[in-house]
């Protein structure tokens, strides 16, 4: 089944929302609207139908059926507004908001867009004129900002306490549990955030990295990119003490750099002290009753 191209869904879009008579205004966002992101193939489409009533479009997905057989959605409901991420058999993925003309205008009333409109957004219609209030977007939503001392520090210390959760586990032959704190809590928690900050850093806190690491890659320098790749482990108990240790390298070689930027301390012996003990745990026999 060949995929629709934009023109043809635009093609589709517009001129049933001309017709419907609750749609006031049709508005694309997200990458497709951003000169600064990459587009592809598999890029969504965000569209966000400004209406006058909700509840016919909270009551059926017949209006969305006539853009193409669905495969999988996903749907969320709130008092004002819906939320319906559809993708179709043929690849196309619309992400569609549905909201009341009074929310754009209590958007339009706000000193700085919203993030979601402010990374890109372009006017498909408006019948009534109701955006011409809307700010123009500079692209830099979602920009990686400075992290306070505070949030420095806190990123650090939970980072070298929850990494003992790991060796344990591991030292237990707890490898799903290893793993869930490896690569869910540490990664996406305390990991993360640094290395946010270290791109942020050297760029000059003037890009997005995309959502969850997305663009990592694009980035970083690639022996940094390198380093983190050894983050990673499959299910082999001394690869994964192999990636903990890589993990905890490349993130003490990050958070240094970023605390030199930024003139906030690191923890040296801290580190020290908690690597050591891990170590301490890796060598203990499987029947070990003294520490």
């Amino acid at each position: 089944m060949r995929m629709r191209n934009m023109e043809e869904m635009l093609g589709a879009l517009l001129p049933w929302a001309e017709r419907n008579s609750m749609i006031r205004a049709v508005l694309m966002t997200s990458s497709r609207t951003n000169p600064e992101a990459t587009v592809d193939l598999l890029s969504d489409y965000d569209i966000e139908l400004v209406v006058t009533d909700v509840a016919p479009f909270r009551g059926s997905d017949a209006w969305i059926t006539q853009f193409g057989t669905i495969m999988t959605e996903y749907r969320e409901d709130e008092e004002d507004s819906i939320t319906r991420l559809v993708l179709f058999e043929d690849g196309v993925r619309i992400d569609f908001a549905v909201y009341l003309v009074k929310q754009l205008q209590a958007v339009i009333e706000l000193p700085l867009l919203p993030e979601e409109l402010d990374i890109g957004y372009r006017v498909l219609l408006d019948k009534d004129g109701i955006t011409s209030g809307l700010k123009q977007p500079r692209h830099n939503g979602f920009v990686t900002e400075k992290p306070s001392r505070e949030a420095y520090n806190t990123a650090v210390k939970e980072f070298w306490w929850d990494i003992t959760y790991v060796a344990k586990s591991l030292w237990r032959d707890e490898l799903y549990f290893a793993k869930y704190m490896l690569d869910s809590v540490i990664r996406f928690q305390m990991f993360m955030p640094i290395i946010e900050w270290h791109i942020g850093a050297n760029n000059n806190w003037t890009v997005n990295p995309g959502k969850n690491g997305r663009w990592f890659k694009r980035y970083l320098d690639d022996q940094t990119w390198a380093e983190l790749e050894q983050t990673y482990a499959g299910a082999d108990l001394e690869e994964n003490w192999q990636a903990m240790y890589a993990m905890t390298a490349l993130f003490r070689k990050l958070a240094v750099d970023v605390g030199g930027k930024l003139g906030f301390d690191y923890p040296h012996a801290l580190d020290q002290r908690v690597t050591s003990y891990m170590r301490k745990i890796q060598r203990l026999p499987k029947d070990a009753e003294q520490f």
